[in-house]
């Protein structure tokens, strides 16, 4: 997958931008705060509907302005035809627009996909269980086609079982929401539990290169239900306390996965580097397990480089990325020497405030 165009509108310090991408290597280079993460973070937006970066989400509008608006030539590797995706944002909406026509969010989202390494990454790891889940359900959703149903029936479900709850109601009203929940939430586990079957070996394989000090690792989902039976079982165990809470303590909206390795089964035993490397193999093995089911790689953003991963770490992703056949967007202050040490010919771009040009 390849976006090779790129045209933004009012997206934080760029108030109309045209850019043409190269197929392959892309690299972003300028000064901090010259808006080199905002171009990764459009592309982004194509794909998850929502930025990498925490904040309110008018924070992506230029100031002074109602409102923004992403466009993106997308191509398949397959040689078919390219296709124009659009998202934008004004006043209490978001239009997400493809082939010219208005479309629900989450028929853009099947149609770009960007994995990103950023900053931030390291939150996968050390970070609030929601982050893994979003996650998780990221690439489950690109290879479950049922998922989105699924996904939401649950959470239906779910906020009326926890409306009863708040509102005092129990016993028999309660009952048929227990099974719509049973049923919806066992039917997620269980595609959550392929996803990471998919995954682990992997995100096994990448981190025994990238952090082979710490010796094998493991993934491991905790908080699911194995099936509906189990999921019935569990819910009317905890009815009560559930009553008395008000919301509803157990099932997969709770579900949390994690990484242990031989030398460090635990991620508080991972120092923050190690945090990253971690995150950068999780976010990498997505990638792969997309490529298993698509035939092809998702574009792959990563964001400041040569400052979040020391040389022979930065050498190690770009020759693993070198092999992948994607198309890849790097931003730094200045172009990584691992670029040049694998012997990369890249598309270059200095950006400034509001402004990108491509360099010769």
């Amino acid at each position: 997958m390849r976006l090779r165009e790129l045209r933004l509108e009012n997206l934080r310090p760029f108030e109309r931008l045209e850019l043409d991408l190269g197929s392959t290597w892309n690299v972003f280079v300028g000064a901090n705060g010259a808006g080199k993460t905002t171009l990764l973070e459009a592309a982004y937006l194509l794909s998850h509907g929502r930025s990498f970066r925490t904040g309110p989400r008018d924070a992506l509008i230029r100031r002074g302005s109602a409102g923004y608006s992403v466009f993106g030539v997308v191509e398949s590797g397959d040689g078919g035809p390219s296709l124009g995706v659009g998202l934008s944002r004004g006043p209490g909406t978001l239009e997400a627009r493809i082939a010219g026509s208005t479309v629900p969010l989450a028929d853009l989202l099947r149609r770009v996909a960007v994995a990103c390494f950023e900053p931030g990454s390291h939150e996968l790891i050390s970070g609030p269980a929601e982050e893994r889940r979003n996650f998780l359900d990221w690439g489950v959703f690109h290879v479950e086609h049922d998922f989105l149903r699924v996904w939401r029936t649950f959470q239906r479900a779910l906020k009326q079982r926890n409306a009863l709850l708040r509102s005092g109601g129990g016993g028999a009203a309660l009952d048929p929401w227990d099974q719509e929940l049973a049923r919806s939430g066992a039917e997620l586990s269980a595609m959550r539990v392929r996803y990471i079957a998919a995954l682990a070996p992997i995100v096994g394989a990448l981190l025994l290169d990238l952090l082979p000090e710490l010796g094998a690792a493991r993934l491991a989902l905790d908080g699911g239900w194995a099936d509906e039976a189990t999921a019935r079982a569990e819910l009317a165990a905890a009815r009560d306390d559930d009553t008395r809470r008000g919301f509803t303590t157990r099932g997969p909206h709770r579900a949390d996965w994690s990484i242990g390795f031989e030398h460090a089964p635990r991620r508080e035993h991972l120092s923050r580097g190690q945090e990253k490397l971690c995150a950068l193999g999780c976010i990498l093995g997505q990638a792969q397990v997309y490529a298993d089911g698509h035939g092809e790689w998702p574009i792959v953003c990563i964001d400041d480089l040569a400052s979040e991963l020391d040389a022979p770490h930065q050498e190690k992703v770009v020759r693993v990325l070198a092999g992948a056949s994607t198309q890849i967007l790097v931003t730094g202050t200045h172009e990584p020497d691992a670029l040049r040490a694998v012997g990369i010919a890249a598309a270059r771009f200095h950006v400034e405030p509001g402004r990108v040009t491509q360099l010769l």
